[in-house]
């Protein structure tokens, strides 16, 4: 067993045959074709119905995961010279309500998400429903020999939702994923809206921290060079070394920094 399966919990199958016949009797459908998605996700237990719903079941074992995450990333801020600014839930629905949530306010801003469908509670697990996306890839399956323009368009992204007042809080490349030439945000998580400032420096870190590993510095600094100022590409230089710390992020930290410390010199 793989140490994020033992971490996040497994539902038992009788628990996954209830939350799937929950789903089959909301939306009217046929008896389901179930598989397991092999996700790099340990807050949920990620289901595919009929190649056309993607649902994660979320356990009290999943909430007290992310707690801890939170606890970890919050101390990490805090490292960095800011305010925590992470939140975590009280039970797997608020957990499971909060994405729905999320993923609609992105959507409302015209960005790509899957379509959030329902959020529920069934046997005390939290359920959310989304369309399912087939034949994705994520970031890190680009090509960047001609798909560079992909960069750019995650960091227009991204400033559009902190234009609107929101963040991700969770970017990574296994969350940005590309359609048919298309670019779609997954799994945001949940953020506190007093403190905008850290949590902005925070994402745009994540981005580039995701983008450095395929592009090279230059190159990805100069793609979020085109939607965000040098100021806020220095603020998000201080948040560098405290990604690196996380598991999920593996990129070049201090030739990051120095290369947008070098644009902002020669400005």
């Amino acid at each position: 067993m793989s140490l994020r399966r033992f971490v996040r919990g497994q539902p038992s199958w009788s628990t996954i045959e209830t939350v799937v016949r929950s789903v089959v009797e909301r939306y009217d459908r046929a008896p389901a074709h179930v598989r397991f998605l092999d996700a790099d996700n340990w807050l949920s237990t990620p289901v595919v119905i009929d190649d056309a719903l993607f649902v994660k079941v979320i356990s009290q074992q999943n909430t007290l995961v992310h707690a801890l995450f939170t606890t970890g990333r919050n101390l990490g801020a805090v490292a960095s010279g800011t305010a925590g600014f992470f939140e975590s839930f009280q039970s797997p629905a608020e957990m499971a309500r909060h994405e729905l949530e999320a993923t609609q306010k992105m959507r409302e801003l015209g960005l790509n998400t899957p379509e959030p469908i329902e959020a529920f509670e069934a046997e005390g697990y939290g359920v959310v429903v989304f369309e399912y996306l087939p034949a994705f890839r994520s970031l890190d399956a680009l090509d960047p020999e001609t798909e560079s323009w992909v960069a750019e368009e995650l960091f227009a992204a991204l400033r559009t939702l902190h234009d609107a007042g929101l963040a991700h809080g969770d970017l990574r490349a296994e969350n940005v994923l590309l359609l048919d030439d298309e670019l779609y945000f997954i799994d945001a998580t949940s953020v506190d809206g007093d403190a905008q400032e850290g949590i902005r420096s925070y994402d745009l870190a994540c981005a580039l921290a995701a983008v450095e590993p395929i592009l090279g510095t230059r190159a990805t600094v100069a793609a979020a060079d085109a939607s965000y100022p040098t100021a806020d590409l220095l603020a998000a230089a201080d948040f560098l070394h405290f990604v690196q710390l996380r598991p999920d992020h593996d990129f070049g930290a201090a030739g990051l920094r120095s290369e947008i410390e070098h644009r902002a010199a020669t400005e």
